[in-house]
């Protein structure tokens, strides 16, 4: 059976569960969970300082937990909204990489997570994805990132090491592959986030399979997809309490000793996210757009709307509302385990490797 983690965030060496890394791994050994994926190693070890690396690796150990790492984002279009890499480079953000990158090396950690941008919030749709900044177009961040991993690819090589790019907010699956074939899937892989891929107007089966055999990490949670005045929306849920048919999903990855399956919390608000399929503006920033996937997401707003009349599932308003943070994000985490495991145990066979 495939290993569950939780994906862990920090900042400045304190997550949502705990004050410390160390103490982080207590948590989740107590909700019984296999293993961490740190998102990135040096929000939770800041200066990457050896004792407290080796501490928390063996703590790991001791708990009987696998550990993933993750690094700084590739896009070097973004890279000063990052200034502590460039730190741990001593002035340089390609060194400071290439040190995290070591580092993972040494202690075995060698699938890691990357991404290529983020989302701005508090800037209005769709300008808070670089997918759509207007300093420089997207064609120019996806080639700065290959020629950015590129200047990487004699330090993965020499590690061991996988990036794994997650299909994230701002980049499509085709484009995700694109940068997976030009380089070699020994040194880059995927992090699969179904929950992302409706955000770029892909649809999460078809996503999926688009990226599976080359998925080595993931970010498991579920989604809603409404219609609200911004077009279509997408909002996160928690692990069965959505629109993904999980069955389905997991069928395509679980059960492959290759992929661990780890959970992303949200904590505070479900993280609304907009798409905008009628705009032409919008469709044109998408060449490899589906019609027929467009139309999948569609009929999922469309049956929230009748769920949300017949009082059987959330209206935008209820998805909208914020909450505490931290409580919150333990119930997300909690609830996405619980269902999970039930899961699990009607999973198919998993599909072979290409």
């Amino acid at each position: 059976m495939s290993r569950i983690g939780a994906d862990v965030k920090f900042q400045d060496g304190r997550s949502r569960l705990a004050a410390t890394p160390r103490m982080t791994l207590d948590v989740l050994s107590r909700l019984d969970v296999d293993g961490i994926l740190v998102r990135t190693i040096d929000e939770a070890f800041p200066t990457l300082d050896e004792a407290a690396v080796s501490g928390f690796a063996r703590a790991a150990d001791a708990l009987g937990m696998f550990v993933r790492m993750g690094i700084g984002k590739i896009n070097p279009y973004m890279t000063a909204e990052l200034p502590r890499v460039r730190v741990l480079g001593e002035g340089s953000y390609l060194a400071g990489m290439q040190r995290m990158i070591r580092l993972c090396g040494s202690y075995g950690w060698t699938e890691v997570w990357t991404a290529v941008g983020g989302f701005k919030s508090g800037l209005p749709a769709p300008f808070c994805f670089d997918r759509f900044r207007t300093d420089v177009s997207w064609q120019a961040q996806l080639e700065a990132t290959s020629a950015f991993i590129a200047k990487l690819e004699p330090t993965l090589r020499a590690e061991g090491v996988r990036l794994n790019i997650e299909t994230h907010e701002e980049i499509t699956t085709t484009e995700l592959l694109a940068l997976v074939r030009a380089h070699g899937e020994d040194i880059v892989g995927v992090c699969l986030d179904p929950a992302n891929l409706p955000v770029r107007g892909e649809t999460v089966l078809d996503g999926t399979r688009r990226v599976a055999p080359y998925v080595h990490l993931t970010h498991l949670r579920d989604l809603v997809l409404a219609r609200t005045e911004e077009g279509l929306s997408r909002f996160l849920m928690p692990i069965g309490d959505g629109q993904i048919e999980w069955t389905a999903l997991l069928g395509l990855i679980a059960g492959r000793d290759d992929v661990d399956l780890l959970i992303e919390a949200v904590g505070g608000t479900r993280a609304e996210m907009a798409l905008r399929p009628d705009d032409p503006f919008w469709r044109a920033a998408h060449p490899d757009l589906d019609d027929g996937e467009i139309g999948e997401l569609e009929r999922l707003a469309d049956r929230q709307a009748r769920d949300a009349a017949a009082g059987t599932a959330p209206d935008v308003a209820a998805l909208r509302a914020n909450g505490d943070p931290d409580t919150t994000y333990r119930d997300f985490l909690e609830r996405s385990l619980a269902a999970l495991r039930r899961l699990l145990r009607t999973v198919p066979a998993p599909a072979p490797r290409h």
